[in-house]
């Protein structure tokens, strides 16, 4: 028998490694079929198969099929966020991330072109079912909380104002992320690469300049005209005094 044959027996897969795995290829396959078919269209037991389950896994994993799009959706933003993150992170050097992150929406748009479709699909279905549209607010609160750190530390660079919440940032910045695809999607020409990085400098500007403005009123500016425009005593008339 030769010497180097390893008889080392292999390790058995864990059960929440098992059923890891089954997620996975349930994920992939769903994404697969939701394209081709749509949201409407597919069908959990095309999905099962398409994965090489029975219709049990589907259930026994997320649920029902809606529950099974909204983990689907919930990666896809968290894988977004992610890229985003990486990319500000490497300019940490003095690169400028602002094409990079343009480049990130091409891809996004390009690559996958079917899913912005499909979120659209979704979203019509969820507003129609507002359990449902509950559900998906909340599991897509870890991707927000996500991207509000990130867009923590990019106010924190430009040395934005304290009363701009960075939750209100995210939510603008994701809104501009998800609008912008869309319509890349309808028009490719009116969305170039670095449109994206374009709108998130001018939304950046914006709020460091609302910052300055509001800095320039100085310490003692008030808001209360009554205080400011009204003559003093003296200077009114004396039929009014």
């Amino acid at each position: 028998m030769s010497p180097d044959v390893d008889h080392t027996p292999k390790r058995r897969p864990t059960r929440a490694e098992t059923k890891a795995r089954t997620r996975r290829l349930l994920l992939d396959a769903a994404a697969r079929t939701y394209a081709r078919k749509g949201f409407a269209g597919a069908s959990v037991e095309e999905i099962a198969e398409a994965a090489g389950f029975s219709i049990g896994a589907v259930y026994s994993n997320f649920g029902s099929k809606e529950r099974l799009f909204v983990e689907l959706l919930k990666e896809r933003a968290s894988e977004q966020v992610s890229r985003a993150t990486r990319i500000v992170a490497d300019a940490q050097a003095g690169d400028d991330p602002v094409p990079a992150l343009g480049r990130l929406l091409a891809n996004a748009a390009d690559k996958d072109p079917d899913f912005a479709p499909l979120q659209a699909e979704f979203w019509l279905y969820a507003v129609r079912n507002p359990p449902l549209m509950e559900t998906l607010a909340e599991e897509l609160r870890g991707p927000r909380a996500e991207l509000e750190s990130l867009m923590g530390q990019a106010m924190e660079h430009i040395g934005a104002p304290a009363a701009v919440p960075a939750d209100a940032v995210a939510t603008i910045a994701m809104a501009l992320f998800q609008g912008l695809l869309r319509q890349r999607r309808i028009d490719p020409a009116s969305v170039p690469d670095e449109l994206l990085g374009q709108a998130m400098q001018w939304l950046f500007a914006g709020i460091a300049a609302s910052g300055t403005a509001t800095g320039a009123q100085g310490p003692d500016s008030t808001d209360d005209p009554a205080a400011t425009d009204a003559p003093e005593a003296a200077d009114r008339p004396e039929e009014n005094r």
